[in-house]
């Protein structure tokens, strides 16, 4: 399995929908790769912060900071 076959299943992994033989592509491919782990590891952790609807609140600072960089990034895309 490479990285990016991985990365085209990663929903299908999460929602842990594969087949067995997939898994244990996955597992092996896991053991090699530390990038996709890290992908796998942080996504679960993502969807588990989300799903706990905890708020985090920003320091003014960094929050200005944000939203400036992403309007930045918005004005370079039109």
């Amino acid at each position: 399995m490479t990285c990016t076959e991985f990365l085209t299943i990663l929903d299908d992994v999460i929602d842990e929908s594969i087949a067995v033989e997939t898994r244990i592509e996955i597992e092996l491919h896991l053991r090699k790769c530390g990038h996709c782990e890290v992908v796998l590891n942080t996504t679960r952790k993502t969807i588990e912060i989300f799903q706990c609807h905890e708020v985090y609140e920003l320091p003014t600072e960094v929050s200005e900071r944000l939203h400036t960089a992403i309007m930045e990034n918005c004005k370079k895309v039109r």
